[in-house]
């Protein structure tokens, strides 16, 4: 007796690794162009993601929102990424398991020295794509931070940088503040 053959025109692929990526235990994983990737922060990089944070906490909380690293889904795409923080309404995320770019007000990823390329280049264009209004890049090995807004299906277009660490950045409504970037 043989095993009957798997029919891989009826699997969709897109869930089924997507899915797989929700398996790995007690690892972070994301889905890039369609390879697994286990991502593990160094403490520099979350350093960084944790002065983006405190500054964000009070505005966050007076828009009704979290903030979070949680999953991000890019349907139709061989994506699934983790930021280093999204702003979303908090109503999004009662009972949610991954969101979607557009469903964000702000997604932020701090560069590493194994995925600088990713974040600056992939992301960016995929962030867009998905319809993230504000995309913060905090690009530790170049020493900048940029901003991107206006998203549209071929990019963001406005950019706002990339500004020497040090120089202080505004982040527009609904936020309508401005990051310290000294201590990045």
């Amino acid at each position: 007796m043989s095993a009957q053959p798997i029919a891989y025109a009826d699997v969709n692929h897109e869930a089924a690794l997507k899915y797989a990526v929700q398996l790995i235990d007690h690892r972070w994983a994301q889905v890039i162009e369609g390879r697994i990737v286990l991502v593990s922060p160094t403490w520099d990089h979350e350093n960084v993601a944790a002065k983006i944070r405190r500054q964000l906490d009070r505005r966050v909380d007076e828009l009704g929102c979290i903030s979070g690293s949680g999953n991000l889904d890019l349907p139709g795409s061989p994506n699934w990424y983790m930021p280093d923080l999204a702003i979303i309404p908090e109503d999004l995320a009662k009972g949610a398991g991954a969101l979607t770019p557009d469903q964000t007000l702000l997604v932020v990823e701090v560069t590493s020295e194994s995925n600088g390329d990713t974040d600056r280049v992939t992301k960016r264009k995929r962030y867009a794509q998905y319809g993230a209004p504000l995309y913060l890049l905090a690009d530790r090995q170049n020493r900048t931070c940029t901003l991107f807004s206006e998203p549209h299906d071929l990019g963001y277009a406005v950019i706002d940088g990339p500004h020497p660490f040090g120089t202080p950045l505004r982040l527009p409504e609904p936020f309508d503040l401005t990051l310290d970037t000294t201590a990045f």
